[in-house]
């Protein structure tokens, strides 16, 4: 437990020493726009987010969510010998814990902290959130289309496992780890992709955008593949 605690951290923390970089490079590329001189640049550099803004809550949340994202590959990497399962385990846990990393990398750019008072997804309030829950209504917490989602046993955001679900997954091998994985990874995409959905909509800041449309197009793509590898082991997502 120690030593996986201790990897989660380190492709985490790595990450995000990477995406510093990267983030810099992109936001200094973003404020030239293309103009030349100093004065041009000053002038179309674009603004800090606002602590409250849909950038900022994007970054907070979407970096809790994918965190659990990859604590989840690392389980099932331990408890299953299957190739294909544990090379799709690796990708999401690698995609994952650097997208983390630029996320977090932008907040630290901002000089924005990385947790607030403000509850979960409160960034997507009047950007027509009901919408882009509604193809995750009903999921753990929520009560229908358009509802608010209700946190609860560590389930913060929609799609997150619950402590319950993670412990089961903990507990799991074999065939019974693979499927759970699955299932449980395939609701994590559903919620994660609402919540891109609405920073591609809602956030500003245009490189953060690409990132969301970004995740958007990748966890859909890897959703197909889930179903497919459910169907192969005589099972089918849960929602």
């Amino acid at each position: 437990m120690v030593t996986r605690d201790r990897r989660v951290q380190w492709v985490a923390g790595s990450a995000v020493a990477l995406a510093l970089l990267f983030a810099g490079v992109a936001t200094v590329a973003s404020a030239r726009g293309g103009g030349k001189g100093t004065d041009r640049v000053a002038a179309s550099a674009p603004r800090t987010p606002a602590v409250d803004s849909a950038d900022a809550g994007f970054a907070r949340d979407m970096a809790v969510h994918h965190q659990q994202a990859v604590e989840m590959s690392f389980l099932v990497r331990d408890r299953t010998g299957d190739e294909e399962v544990r090379r799709l385990a690796y990708d999401i846990a690698n995609t994952q814990a650097n997208q983390r990393g630029m996320m977090l990398g932008w907040l630290d750019l901002w000089e924005l902290p990385k947790a607030t008072a403000q509850e979960p997804m409160a960034w997507m309030a009047g950007g027509h959130e009901g919408h882009d829950m509604d193809g995750i209504a009903g999921m753990d917490g929520t009560a229908g289309p358009g509802s608010r989602y209700r946190d609860h046993d560590g389930s913060l955001m929609p799609g997150m496992a619950t402590r319950t679900e993670l412990d089961r997954l903990r507990a799991a091998s074999g065939r019974k780890a693979e499927v759970l994985y699955l299932q449980l990874m395939t609701d994590h995409h559903k919620g994660g992709i609402a919540m891109a959905r609405g920073c591609a909509r809602l956030c500003t800041v245009k490189v953060e955008k690409r990132l969301a449309q970004g995740m958007v197009e990748a966890q859909q793509s890897e959703l197909d593949v889930m179903a497919g590898m459910l169907t192969a082991r005589g099972a089918k997502p849960r929602s």
